[in-house]
């Protein structure tokens, strides 16, 4: 099967059945999540992992009481930067200096153009440029799943304050942007697994301007 068959066969998954999926393939789509493009590879944004029956319960309650929050095997929760920072962008640049071995002028001039402009802006507007940025990462998540045959439900249905302080995300000076239940479908119960995937014709989604 292709990737675009894949992508073809996934779709918003509304009944889990509580099956386990692999360590291994979860670990596959967190890295997938990691390798995910960012507005200058300042990947602005932390994953949660959340596996607790407890913690997943109180989340359903302020998720609009999706069954999928508590039925799914991980529940992932990404969660933007509230501002960037001098030391968050510092962080990144000092670590691909140190990973590439070397410090490079155009680089660290690009840097100083960050420092420059990035911490002076609002911090909203900021927090509004990191959570763009969980979207990419997102996208990268819901290939890999399906590559890896696991369903997943991307969902913005949540109340962001609560899910902040259910984990203590503020304190981290982290905001919550997108949860991402993974695990299998439960057939009997999923009134969309039969349907057809209804996408635009590609004539109405794409002007070629040559």
């Amino acid at each position: 099967m292709s990737y675009l068959d894949k992508l073809n066969e996934r779709y918003a998954t509304k009944a889990m059945n509580g099956e386990t999926v692999p360590q291994e393939k979860i670990d596959n789509i967190l890295e997938a999540i990691r390798l995910a493009p960012t507005s200058s590879g300042l990947q602005p944004f932390e994953i949660f992992v959340i596996t607790n029956a407890e913690i997943k319960a109180k989340i359903r309650e302020i998720a609009w009481n999706q069954s999928q929050v508590t039925d799914c095997s991980h529940l992932l929760v990404f969660a933007a930067w509230d501002n960037y920072t001098v030391d968050r962008i510092n962080y990144m640049f000092d670590l691909t200096n140190e990973i590439r071995g070397f410090k490079n002028e155009g680089w660290e001039n690009y840097r100083k153009m960050l420092l420059d402009g990035y911490p002076k802006r609002a911090a909203e507007e900021n927090f509004e440029h990191a959570a763009r940025q969980t979207y990419i990462a997102l996208m990268a998540a819901l290939s890999q799943a399906a590559f890896e045959g696991v369903d997943s439900t991307p969902m913005e249905g949540f109340d962001p304050a609560s899910l902040d302080k259910i984990l203590g995300l503020r304190e981290k000076n982290l905001r919550s942007t997108i949860l991402l239940p993974i695990g299998y479908r439960n057939a009997e119960k999923d009134w969309l697994v039969n349907l057809v995937k209804v996408r635009k014709p590609m004539e109405d989604l794409v002007t070629t301007i040559s």
